[in-house]
């Protein structure tokens, strides 16, 4: 029978070798590795994510790092009081190449988490679907001081803590224009590219509720930071 030294002494080497291994792993498996707005979103990138939530500091520095590669154009906001306060909030002005129909009020997760969807889903999707760049996208705007569906007796929106950012639709340099009511049941490329974007989007929020969801949700994509990738 093994002593408890034993045990303990094998217990030990075998987290030293595990925490070995981690040296060699991409950044994008690697829990102890910092995020960078490049990696690609894996279950680790999406826990690394929903961390920044919980110190603004960290997330603005990978935010400003995301500005610098040219993935999004922001200013910072001083922070609010009220019915609903805002910690260092920012207004996004739009994402590298890709405009907005306005820019809009976004907590520092949903600016650097809309900001690597943007990037290393949108724009290519859009490319391969349509054959065309992404070059706007449409909004029904994100931070708003109100409870879900503004029923009194519901908890809070994410868009009371500027958490969420509503699309209602997407335009190409082509001139064409497709929005989330008319585009979601379409066939050929422009439906596809319309499912497609809300697909990829999935992996970069904690929530992504479109008209599948329910009737509410028949005119735009809400993409939100609460939950662990639910996808309605």
């Amino acid at each position: 029978m093994a002593t408890t030294g034993g045990l303990i002494t094998g217990f030990l080497l075998t987290a030293l070798a595990g925490w070995g291994l981690y040296e060699y792993l991409p950044p994008q498996y690697n829990p102890f590795a910092p995020l960078s707005p490049s990696d690609p979103p894996t279950m680790v990138t999406r826990y690394k994510l929903r961390q920044l939530a919980n110190d603004p500091a960290a997330c603005m520095a990978v935010l400003r790092q995301a500005s610098e590669q040219g993935m999004i154009q922001f200013r910072e906001q001083a922070s609010t009081t009220g019915n609903c306060p805002l910690d260092s909030p920012v207004r996004v002005t739009r994402f590298g190449e890709v405009q907005l129909s306005s820019s809009f009020l976004a907590s520092c997760p949903l600016a650097l988490s809309s900001a690597m969807y943007v990037q290393q889903r949108a724009v290519p999707t859009a490319q391969q679907i349509m054959g065309s760049p992404l070059r706007r996208i449409d909004h029904l705007g994100s931070f708003a001081c109100r409870n879900i569906y503004n029923r009194e007796q519901a908890r809070r929106s994410e868009h009371a803590t500027a958490d969420a950012l509503d699309i209602s639709g997407f335009r190409f340099a082509n001139g064409q224009q497709i929005t989330v009511r008319k585009g979601w049941n379409e066939s050929g490329p422009r439906g596809e590219v319309m499912r497609e974007l809300f697909s990829h989007s999935c992996a970069f929020y904690g929530n992504s509720l479109g008209p599948n969801y329910n009737a509410a949700h028949a005119d735009h994509f809400h993409l939100g930071m609460r939950g662990f990738g639910i996808c309605r």
